[in-house]
């Protein structure tokens, strides 16, 4: 009796202790320090950050255990004032050998199978997407054909000022509807390049030859940061481009505008760079 109640002593304020400080989390600590907008961008991002947060909990847990049973041991096993000689060898200690086998593997297992169920989930194709769009990657720099709505955009390569910022008119834009389900096709015209969203918090490599997908819906309204996140090449850090979800009255107002400039239709898919869209008529002049 006595054992429990001195139990409850310990674990009651430890329990507290641990409320207090996961009480205590700023937003930032409680998204694991993903990017700022990341939890609900898009459906499927909430079930990505709780992967990461959890996995960093149950990491943390091993960790402190660990640590701990390191400086138990020692602090109870160092040799005291006056002995001498090596210590009494152990060997063979089946129980701790099973255990410190077993659990590596539940881990690795578990970490693994929650992994593969968030992946899966975004690389599952929608049998009736709302919105398609056929996204080429190419030196150094984005098309994007809107499939269903017969439009398409050729990007060029970012230029950016003296002070590095990006000029007006040479960063790629993607414009994706909210609350649509939108499937992402990915291809690439030359080297391997990889479709980053940041706060979609999943990237995709296009590789030659091959069609790869990503399905989700975009949940909340803005302008999101996209890159190649593949070494692909000379200009490689200058592979940006803008993800803008908007509302669907704003999205159709922008493909009007682009079959109106002349856009209407759909790019090819050839293996091609189409260099001569990699820079403006500005940089072209120069260049002449």
């Amino acid at each position: 009796m006595r054992s429990n109640r001195r139990m409850k002593w310990v674990a009651a304020p430890a329990v507290l202790s641990i409320g207090l400080l996961l009480a205590g989390c700023t937003p930032e600590q409680q998204r694991g320090f993903l990017p700022a907008g990341s939890t609900d961008a898009t459906n499927l991002t909430p079930g990505i950050t709780g992967l990461w947060v959890t996995s960093w909990i149950v990491l943390l847990a091993v960790g402190v255990i660990t640590w701990s049973l390191i400086l138990w041991a020692t602090i109870a096993y160092r040799r005291r004032k006056g002995q001498t000689g090596l210590p009494v060898q152990l060997r063979y200690n089946m129980p701790i050998e099973t255990f410190f086998t077993v659990v590596p593997v539940i881990l690795v297992l578990g970490f693994f199978a929650f992994t593969a169920q968030e992946q899966s989930k975004i690389e599952a194709r929608y049998d009736n997407p709302e919105n398609v769009v056929q996204v080429f990657g190419k030196r150094w720099a984005w098309d994007f054909n809107y499939v269903k709505d017969d439009a398409y955009f050729q990007g060029v390569q970012v230029q950016t000022d003296k002070a590095g910022e990006p000029k007006d008119g040479t960063m790629p834009v993607l414009y994706l509807p909210v609350n649509k389900k939108t499937e992402i096709q990915l291809e690439t015209r030359d080297v391997i390049h990889s479709f980053w969203v940041v706060e979609f918090l999943y990237k995709k490599d296009m590789i030659p030859g091959q069609v790869n997908y990503m399905s989700f819906t975009p949940t909340k309204t803005g302008t999101f940061m996209g890159k190649c996140a593949e070494l692909c090449g000379e200009y490689h850090s200058m592979m940006l481009f803008e993800v803008r979800v908007v509302e669907q009255d704003e999205y159709d107002a922008y493909i009007d505008s682009l079959k109106a400039a002349g856009n209407k239709g759909q790019v090819e898919g050839d293996l091609n760079p189409n260099q001569e869209y990699f820079f403006g008529d500005e940089a072209k002049a120069e260049n002449e």
